[in-house]
């Protein structure tokens, strides 16, 4: 059984690229190997170093977690700031983390052009707090997107480089955990990429139905095919990719028919699917709801969680506190 880890940072709503993109395939993964879910708080502060409502973002996250089928009795699901021993190992692992290979880290110059005005010292060591969620559990498996793949190498970096310099063969080396099925790659509303909450094209799992209405009539697509079988345009294309994840396989084929025939109407397909996503939505939606409204259910979870990681975490800190040679007099 492999040890698997996965963190999602807590700015922001789930979304349903979020559930296609990885959710539903951590509810298969739960049961088949030993799972540590996380909720990211400190990683935050790393682009919101003045968080608006931290606690109650965080709380949301985690009930949106539960609501999408994470089962705390099964996995460990937990707060990142909830243990003091990641902050520790972070600590420990950046003195052995180089300059350098960390300014040259894909992930840092993105951010460094996305935030000119708060580079901070934070945001230049991520991935070695990255390194530190990880191998503080000593995980073996980390499910990770092409944006996360550089900074998984990182953490394998980090993990030998510390068995050498240490003379132990302590730390596995995590690879990317592969899911038996192709992950789901949504397409935002506004014709390009992917979906995402800083692209504001989303459409978030707590979004009440007349929200979601409004963002699909909205949502870009062009003027309409000239001549049958014609191919799509991106954001046509992207209407499309969300129809067949989300609608029944009769609707998606009825309006590629419309399409090829030159008779489709963007609005009829539209609202079409506005409906289809309210329909998939609503039990996940009612389900969040119910949890947002448990505060005790949601405090067991953190507290049972936090001990059954630190539980894990304290383990691995003092057996490195050894191997460095940290000792009482």
């Amino acid at each position: 059984m492999e040890t698997v880890l996965s963190g999602i940072r807590s700015t922001g709503n789930l979304h349903i690229g979020n559930y296609f993109g990885a959710l539903k395939n951590f509810v298969k993964m739960q049961d088949e190997n030993r799972c540590f879910f996380f909720i990211a708080d400190y990683h935050s502060l790393t682009t919101h170093p003045t968080p608006d409502d931290l606690h109650g973002k965080v709380k949301q996250v985690l009930a949106e977690y539960l609501a999408c089928g994470i089962d705390p009795e099964v996995a460990t699901v937990y707060l990142q700031s909830d243990l003091t021993e990641i902050p520790e190992l972070y600590l420990l692992l950046n003195m052995i983390a180089y300059i350098g290979e960390l300014e040259r880290t894909t992930s840092f110059k993105d951010k460094v052009r996305m935030q000119p005005d708060n580079v901070n010292a934070g945001l230049l060591t991520y991935p070695v707090l990255m390194a530190a969620d990880i191998i503080i559990h000593k995980a073996t498996k980390v499910p990770v997107g092409k944006d996360q793949e550089q900074n998984l190498e990182m953490t394998r970096k980090f993990a030998r480089r510390f068995n050498t310099m240490y003379k132990t063969n302590y730390f596995p080396e995590p690879t990317a955990y592969n899911f038996d099925e192709a992950l789901v790659k949504i397409p935002g509303l506004d014709g390009t990429g992917k979906m995402g909450k800083s692209e504001g094209n989303a459409i978030y799992l707590v979004d009440e139905p007349k929200v979601i209405r409004k963002k699909v009539m909205k949502a870009v697509s062009d003027i309409g095919p000239t001549q049958e079988n014609q191919e799509m345009s991106e954001p046509v294309k992207n209407l499309f990719t969300l129809m067949n994840v989300i609608s029944e396989a009769d609707t998606f084929k009825f309006f590629i028919e419309k399409y090829n025939n030159c008779t489709i109407r963007y609005g009829d397909m539209k609202k079409q699917l506005a409906e289809d996503i309210i329909n998939f939505n609503a039990p996940i939606r009612e389900r969040i709801i119910e949890i947002m409204a448990d505060d005790a259910y949601l405090g067991k979870v953190a507290k049972e969680g936090a001990e059954k990681a630190r539980e894990s975490a304290r383990k691995t800190i003092n057996d490195v506190r050894e191997i460095i040679g940290f000792k009482q007099l």
